[in-house]
């Protein structure tokens, strides 16, 4: 008869086990740094309106760029039919359409980077039996949503082929938002492997950590909508907007709930709020640490934490008044990034590591 195995949990390493989890965790921070990456270049593919310089779906032969004069003058063809430039870059030289091109295939090439960066790893540690069983679905399910996140880019990108001038502000948006869920996800698993010096928080320390993740994610797709819309290019004073605290006109479209997604005023504005809100909830997060678990680990990360949303609120000050120059815009994408991993490895440390559950039979 076949043994039945049982599982058991361990609260302590061995050797081979401690080797095995910092390789993967050190495989796990270099897949963050090139999704850092591309989205810095996405974001910067945004800001200099390069997204559509590509105008159709190649996953294989698209890696290859234009190698010669007629490759360049057949592609900017190619993109001479679409409404953007019909409308707005009408008159493009070959030499301004090479720059918008360069941004666009620097992206996917990063995204398809970032699937080999993490694809073929995890093959390897799958198959030398490096990776614990919890840690499987885990990963792929982030490798699934990695697949799900090309297939959305190119759903943004259709968005400006045939109508528009631009992509749409809600795909734009959510692929912004997946982006960040698959960093979220894949910080989460690796700050899991990490050594923990103390004790997991208290479960109310825990669930703000956990509410404060959301918050960011949520602020970031307010981001993306801005982005989506140029909302960041109008109303640039601070603390009023347009002469106001609440500025008057931000439910003139019809339906009213419209506005929360179309109107730019509206959406910038509301942008605006949840950057307070964020702000508020990190304030109160590290206070309230800081009572309930004076002078732990836990509270000294939530005070570094609002430390950051204060310094990420100061970027996004100077991005909207200085009318979203490149170089400071990427600035305060880079730094919403940091804030939403450092509030990941926060609320995953307030957890403690992850236990090491061995088969047995």
């Amino acid at each position: 008869m076949a043994a039945v195995s049982d599982l058991r949990i361990s609260a302590s390493l061995t050797e081979s086990e401690r080797r095995n989890r910092l390789w993967v965790r050190s495989w796990l921070y270099c897949v963050l740094v090139t999704l850092f990456a591309l989205v810095l270049v996405g974001g910067a593919t945004r800001l200099t309106d390069s997204g559509l310089s590509i105008t159709e779906w190649k996953p294989i032969h698209g890696v290859v760029p234009p190698l010669n004069e007629a490759e360049w003058v057949e592609e900017f063809a190619k993109y001479r039919q679409i409404p953007e430039y019909q409308q707005i870059n009408r008159g493009m030289s070959l030499d301004e359409f090479k720059t918008i091109f360069w941004w666009e295939w620097a992206h996917r090439l990063l995204a398809r980077g970032v699937g080999f960066v993490f694809a073929l790893p995890l093959l390897f540690f799958w198959v030398t039996g490096r990776l614990e069983r919890h840690l499987k679905p885990k990963l792929l399910g982030i490798l699934a949503l990695g697949g799900l996140q090309g297939a959305i880019g190119w759903w943004m990108v259709a968005s400006g082929l045939v109508e528009r001038v631009d992509v749409s502000q809600y795909r734009l948006a959510t692929h912004l938002t997946i982006a960040c869920l698959i960093f979220t996800a894949t910080m989460a698993v690796a700050r899991g492997l990490a050594p923990h010096s103390g004790k997991p928080a208290l479960e109310t320390t825990r669930r703000f950590a956990g509410w404060l993740v959301v918050a960011v994610l949520v602020q970031i797709y307010l981001g993306g909508l801005v982005a989506g819309l140029d909302a960041g290019m109008a109303y640039n004073t601070w603390p009023l907007m347009d002469g106001a605290i609440i500025p008057q006109g931000l439910f003139d479209q019809s339906p009213a709930w419209v506005n929360l997604f179309e109107n730019p005023k509206t959406v910038q504005f509301i942008h605006r709020f949840g950057a307070y809100t964020v702000l508020l909830l990190a304030l109160w997060h590290a206070v309230a640490t800081w009572r309930v678990e004076p002078g732990s680990t836990h509270a000294r990360r939530a005070v570094a934490l609002f430390l950051l949303v204060c310094v990420q609120a100061a970027i996004g000050v100077a991005t909207l008044l200085m009318v979203v120059p490149l170089d400071v815009a990427l600035a305060h994408q880079g730094a919403a990034l940091v804030v939403l991993g450092f509030a990941t490895a926060h609320w995953r440390a307030t957890r403690g590591a992850y236990p090491l559950v061995q088969e047995t039979g």
